[in-house]
């Protein structure tokens, strides 16, 4: 019980210190329970560091999160009408589906993404002539789009799946 009360005041008062909203240069007055005040004056003489730490504290100690909660959102009219609402990706592999005209480029750009010998990524790039060739798998989305503008720029055409 006591434990309770511990995390009910800390996160009173962490919500207090939330609601100090600073609009225009001026600062909205938040009125703090006479019983958290104490709790409160301590907290506004913390540094940023030791709050930061005294929350991961907190959120260990009682097996809570100080992360916003995220409300989800009713379905759209299109959402509703369609699928359920697909996930964004975040690893990719990268698909090469065509050379282009600068065929040496592009095998440059293999050569340094994927690490191989010249002879291994002419032969990818050869294979891509025929047919569509991963060069590499399980990518993050970041670097994903890096390599995608790289062979955009030595005149390969790449599909991120």
């Amino acid at each position: 019980m006591a434990e309770e009360k511990k995390l009910t005041s800390a996160s009173s008062s962490a919500k207090a210190m939330e609601d100090k909203k600073v609009t225009a240069g001026e600062e909205e007055k938040v009125k703090v329970p006479e019983k958290f005040k104490k709790l409160v004056e301590e907290i506004e003489k913390m540094a940023v560091a030791d709050l930061a730490e005294l929350v991961k504290i907190l959120e260990k100690k009682f097996g809570v999160s100080a992360a916003p909660q995220v409300i989800a959102q009713a379905p759209t009219a299109s959402q509703a009408a369609g699928a359920a609402p697909a996930e964004e990706k975040s690893i990719f592999n990268i698909e090469l589906k065509e050379v282009g005209a600068k065929k040496i480029e592009v095998i440059k750009v293999v050569r340094d993404i994927t690490q191989k010998g010249l002879k291994e990524s002419k032969d990818l790039v050869d294979a891509a002539e025929k047919g569509p060739q991963v060069i590499k798998e399980n990518v993050k989305k970041e670097e994903a789009e890096e390599i995608k503008k790289k062979f955009e720029a030595a005149g390969a055409k790449v599909e991120l799946k």
